[in-house]
């Protein structure tokens, strides 16, 4: 789509330039698919050369603009150490995407997060792995929120305007951890309709993710000692997530979402407690 409205593309990555009309460009896979009558200015980040991925010994940082191509090549990393056995979650994550190579060397990491849609890959990716994100203000001053809590809704965040994402990090313990995968769409190259990723962590804390059938990651946690059967897992989902908080659309209806979701819980559980850990139930 052709934005007919931009007066200007100005390289910057400082928000204090930010004013309204504005908007981030970066891989600009959703702006220009989309578009808008508002805008007059991109901001492209793109010039601000941040390295994409930077491996460090409590975890491994993104840059917001890291593409999917560059998060696809990282388990090929060697500086990635091979006590992160959740660096194997990365392929299938952005396998998710269903995308041309167009679209894996455009589109970022940072830019999948603050489009928030319920199937975003790299938000149920990093949600499942403690991900949080460094944001920059245009006053001056920056925070950190959680990916799972940064996601409120359907295409809806907590950016403030003028905030950007500035990187991604995912911390050593969630990298260490046992994982299990479990992807559903109604077609063969459809947009997913349901996502669990599971996480044993070494002190046997269970971590389960439910997103892309949901508005918005949805979590449940489990103690080292409290680890859950398949039918108290049914029952703290049926719990947690409403019918309401059960996305809508072409893609999938809500009472499929919702039994999928059920199903790949179980599954997911299963794998991670295939063999007995910290606090399983025998």
């Amino acid at each position: 789509m052709d934005l007919n409205t931009i007066e200007a593309m100005v390289p910057t990555a400082d928000p204090r330039e930010f004013r309204t009309g504005d908007a981030w460009l970066a891989g600009g896979t959703v702006l220009f698919s989309e578009g808008s009558p508002n805008l007059t200015r991109l901001l492209d980040l793109t010039s601000a050369g941040w390295t994409p991925v930077t491996v460090r010994t409590d975890g491994i940082e993104f840059a917001s603009t890291c593409t999917i191509a560059e998060l696809y090549a990282v388990p090929e990393d060697p500086a990635v150490p091979p006590q992160w056995r959740a660096i194997d979650l990365i392929r299938p994550a952005c396998d998710s995407f269903v995308a041309s190579f167009k679209i894996w060397n455009l589109s970022t990491m940072g830019g999948n997060i603050a489009t928030s849609l319920p199937a975003g890959p790299v938000i149920s990716l990093c949600a499942a792995l403690d991900g949080s994100l460094e944001i920059h203000a245009p006053d001056g001053s920056t925070r950190r929120e959680m990916v799972a809590d940064f996601v409120v809704g359907d295409a809806a965040n907590t950016l403030r305007p003028g905030e950007l994402i500035r990187s991604i990090f995912v911390p050593d313990h969630a990298l260490r951890a046992r994982t299990a995968f479990r992807r559903l769409s109604l077609t063969n190259l459809g947009r997913t309709g349901a996502m669990v990723i599971g996480r044993l962590d070494q002190d046997g804390l269970l971590v389960l993710t439910v997103s892309g059938s949901t508005t918005r990651p949805m979590q449940l946690r489990f103690g080292p000692g409290d680890h859950p059967t398949p039918y108290r897992l049914l029952a703290r989902l049926d719990d947690a997530i409403a019918p309401a908080d059960y996305h809508d659309d072409i893609h999938g209806r809500r009472p499929w979402r919702q039994a999928m979701t059920r199903r790949l819980g179980v599954e997911v559980l299963g794998e991670l407690l295939s063999s007995p850990g910290p606090g399983s139930e025998r």
